[in-house]
Formats: C-alpha cells, structure tokens, sequence
C-alpha cells in the first residue's frame, strides 16, 4: 500500500535516541513531548522533506511510546498508521488505530496517542493558511473560526485514490527540488482533503432553487478541476440524486458522472493539443484534474478519443 513512502535519501535518523528524534520533530513537524517506558533501550528511525509548504515524515520509535500536545495551533496534523496500533485518547472517548486508518487532527484539537512498540506512520503538516487560500481560490465558505475537518478517524481505502496521491507527492519530494511543481501538488492535496473528508467548509451553491440543466452544465464547465461527484452536484443543485439522474438521462441519455468525466477529458485533450498551453507531462495534467489512477485515465482517454494521451502531446510538439 504505503511502503514505499519516503526513501532512504529522506532519511535522517537511522536506529537513533528517541529523544533526539522528538526534538527534530518538534523543531520542524510540530510541538509536543514523549513519554517512554521506564525499561529497555528503543532506537528510533525519522525520514523527513519539506515540500513547498508541506512536511512529510516517517517516524518509528521503536518502543512503545506516548506523545501529548496541548494544540498545533496553525497546522494540521494528517498522519496514517503503516505498521502496528495507535490508541487516541480525548476527554470524552478513545479509538484504536490500525494499519490503513488515517486520523486528522485540527490546530486545536489536543493530542494524546499512544503507540505500539512496532508502531510506523506517515505524518503530513499543512498550514491552516494552505487549506485557507484553497477555499479562497475556489471561492468556497468558510467559517470565521477557521477550516476544520467534521470528523477525526478515516480508512484510507474509502477515499479513493488518496494514497497514489500521497506516493506521487513523496516520489516528487525525492527529485530535483522545483517549487512551483512542488507548490502545485501541495494545492492539489489539500484540495483532495477539502473534497474527500468531512469538513465545516461550505461550497458555492448553484442557486438558492432548483439550478436549470444549462445552469447545472455550467457550473460542471467552471469546476473541472474540482472533484464534482452526483451526490455533491446534486445537493449543489437542490435536487435528489434521482432526479438528477433522471434529468441526465433526458437531456443526454448519459450519466452525470459519465458526463463529467468526459468533459475532464476533453479539457485535458485541449491542453495537451494547445501548444499555447503550458503542459510539463501528462501525469501533472491529469493529477490536475483529478485522475489519480494513472493507467485507468490513460485507457478512457484512448477509448473517448483512439490515442494515448502521450500522443497527443507528442504530435503537438512535432
């Protein structure tokens, strides 16, 4: 699944004193303190890159290990457990974590986890001022006390494509440090976050009654870039997802996700064919808007249009 997740090359403790560890962290993922057992002598192992505003960190202590933090004030904390088990703790409840299990954590939320012995995860800190001008650029709602995901505990096989996502960014964390490359994945996962899990963030409606179709197919054309499922587009729409199904199949003899995903490809299809439009390769174009398994866009662009993408790109530099 996550293996893979930062090389060696991002390693910068390897077997090394937990504590020294713990102050790397604070100093560049987030503040808190450990707690160790009394006994033994666990070595611990951290890889770390900054990425345009991100950090991406794989940490094991190598002992069972209890980590506290009163709030991380300005940052998100995304983290997925890779190996053992992970107990969460508030006032009011307790989890258990296990490998797959992702958990955010809000800027104010206290932190109280422990880790198992063999415990591994991938930490991801983002900046509230990210997540902020994404909701600005996408002119969506968002409270005036601030951006906060609904919900804490997530299995990262319901959201759909996230893990490629986050192995595609490590990947480009390892090559030649570009900024602007790097500034655009980093929107584009907080874009993901924004779109996949629950949050306090409200998104333009179409209309304040029931959208026309044209209103409906306009509003699908300006947000091409944006994950734009049924269920959305239809609470976007003030409809049922039956009627807008049913209203799809009347005006279009199609469905409203066969349909987005047609006009994606078609916008790609452009870009690719425009040599006016600024394109490094296709796997960026199609990360962009929003195809994450690779080979699977790479086939619908062949069957919609009867040529790989890469063709396309080709014959316009030619």
């Amino acid at each position: 699944m996550l293996s893979r997740l930062l090389t060696e090359r991002s390693s910068v403790f390897e077997r090394a004193d937990p504590y020294a560890v713990s102050d790397y962290v604070n100093r560049h993922v987030g503040s808190h303190c450990i707690r160790l057992p009394a006994t033994g002598s666990p070595r611990a192992s951290l890889n770390h890159r900054q990425f345009a505003s991100l950090d991406l960190c794989r940490i094991s202590y190598g002992g069972s290990v209890r980590v506290i933090s009163p709030a991380l004030e300005s940052i998100f904390h995304l983290q997925i457990l890779l190996r053992g088990h992970c107990l969460w703790r508030d006032h009011r409840q307790e989890h258990y974590f296990v490998p797959g299990d992702l958990l955010l954590i809000n800027p104010d939320d206290p932190v109280d986890l422990t880790y198992s012995e063999d415990c591994e995860k991938f930490i991801l800190k983002l900046p509230v001022s990210l997540l902020e001008s994404i909701c600005d650029d996408q002119r969506w709602q968002r409270p005036s006390e601030g951006v906060r995901f609904m919900e804490k505990r997530y299995r990262l096989v319901d959201l759909e494509g996230f893990s490629n996502l986050v192995s595609m960014v490590c990947n480009e964390a390892g090559d030649l440090q570009l900024p602007k490359v790097q500034e655009h994945f980093a929107q584009i996962l907080g874009s993901k976050l924004l779109t996949l899990l629950k949050t306090n963030v409200c998104r333009e409606r179409l209309s304040s009654q029931a959208a026309s179709f044209e209103r409906i197919l306009e509003y699908i054309e300006a947000n091409l870039k944006q994950d734009i499922s049924p269920e959305s587009l239809a609470r976007q729409a003030s409809m049922s997802l039956r009627s807008l199904y049913g209203l799809f199949e009347r005006r279009l003899g199609t469905t409203p996700k066969h349909y987005i995903r047609q006009k994606k490809l078609e916008r790609i299809r452009v870009c690719l064919s425009d040599p006016s439009c600024p394109v490094r390769n296709v796997t960026e174009l199609a990360l962009d808007y929003g195809f994450l398994h690779l080979g699977r866009f790479a086939e619908s662009y062949r069957l919609q249009f009867g040529e790989l993408p890469s063709d396309t790109l080709k014959r316009r530099g030619g």
